[in-house]
């Protein structure tokens, strides 16, 4: 993967050199020389840059530069954790679009192979195309969570672009997709017609209004993914930046936060991404902010607790539901507290599926059942399984 990568820039380094100590840019171990990467052993992370913005619906033929973005994150003190961080500095813009997916697919799957998560700041949001794609050869449905306030469906016929990414991977083959969450979408961003595709493939959609009145109900659904990404631009323009932000609505820093630490501590998720990164050299704010989004996933994924052992009766309690003609079975973590309900399996559909026959839920998902209320979650992933 090495010849995909350009070393961390020099302004970069010499800014890591006069930091203080004990911060992370003291610690980080950063691809400084092209050709030597350094030892991926005992590796946690891997921050990555993707310099790829041609897809851009707004393109005008700027480039991205992630320089305010590394010093700002460098100058963080971590918190007790106990896995490195590794710096491969950049994937710049291949000839074509195609080969800077290629590229970031081949990094991103020799990554996870190593068990290692990739930490991506990536310019238009279409490069998750490629971070998807990396999962392709492990052989397993794949959960995608993206914070955003579209949907970013788009006309699945037309080329690729950064509003259209998800339909090309869902009627690209392989068709590895189980589900697909978007949290905090805002109704009047998104056409009629991807609100109603979002209900007829059974995904799930969480309105900002409704993230922001419980940041908790994202818990389940990160803990169920396999790859998050967070477009900048689901933050407010006034918490971000002005210059590179249109909306005046969206999350605000605590939030924006709070869901990273949600993604970082489940167990499944191998990757995240941060994407339509602009140069936020004139707002250190910003940049500051993408930095913080970064500390606190890794902070969540340090604070990891293995609670999925079903094996072992032990570890869990069972509770059953009647509802009607169904009988919704939950299971509740000793060791955690967190919840979880069962989806009968379909023996007809393809075996990759086996894997999803828990779904995490909460407490309240348990609450609601005893009152005769079926989760929506529950019902949807149900529905495709039987697809």
């Amino acid at each position: 993967m090495i010849e995909f990568l350009s070393p961390v820039p020099k302004k970069v380094l010499a800014h890591k050199e006069v930091l203080p100590a004990g911060t992370l840019g003291k610690q980080i171990q950063a691809y400084h020389k092209k050709g030597e990467l350094p030892t991926l052993e005992n590796v946690g992370f891997a921050l990555l840059g993707v310099l790829e913005n041609r897809r851009d619906v707004d393109f005008i033929g700027e480039e991205l530069v992630l320089d305010s973005f590394r010093k700002a994150f460098y100058s963080l003190y971590p918190g007790n954790w106990d896995k490195k961080i590794l710096d491969l500095g950049d994937i710049n813009k291949g000839d074509t679009v195609d080969d800077t997916y290629f590229a970031l697919r081949t990094v991103v799957e020799a990554l996870l192979k190593k068990n290692i998560i990739p930490l991506i700041l990536g310019g238009s949001q279409d490069v998750l195309y490629a971070q998807y794609r990396a999962y392709d050869g492990f052989g397993k449905m794949v959960n995608m969570v993206n914070v955003d306030a579209n949907f970013d469906l788009g006309d699945a016929e037309k080329p690729i672009n950064s509003k259209s990414y998800v339909g090309k991977i869902i009627v690209d083959e392989p068709y590895n997709l189980f589900n697909y969450s978007v949290v905090g979408y805002q109704s009047f961003f998104n056409p009629p017609g991807e609100i109603e595709l979002m209900n007829k493939l059974y995904f799930d959609a969480y309105r900002l209004g409704e993230i922001t009145a419980d940041t908790s109900i994202v818990e389940p659904i990160m803990r169920d993914a396999d790859l998050v990404s967070i477009d900048s631009t689901a933050i407010k323009g006034a918490e971000l930046s002005y210059k590179n932000s249109t909306s005046p609505n969206g999350f605000d820093s605590r939030e924006i936060c709070a869901l990273a630490r949600y993604a970082g501590i489940s167990n499944k998720v191998r990757s995240f991404g941060v994407y339509e990164l602009k140069d936020f050299n004139g707002s250190k704010n910003g940049a500051m902010l993408i930095a913080q989004l970064l500390w606190y996933f890794i902070e969540g994924v340090n604070f990891r607790v293995s609670d999925e052992d079903f094996t072992d009766e032990r570890q869990y309690s069972t509770y059953k539901v009647p509802i009607g003609e169904d009988v919704l079975v939950f299971k509740k973590s000793h060791k955690t507290g967190r919840w979880w309900i069962e989806i009968p399996f379909i023996s007809e559909v393809d075996t990759k599926l086996k894997k999803h026959t828990l779904l995490p839920c909460t407490y309240s998902d348990y609450v609601g059942a005893t009152n005769q209320e079926i989760p929506e979650r529950w019902i949807k992933a149900r529905r495709k399984n039987e697809v």
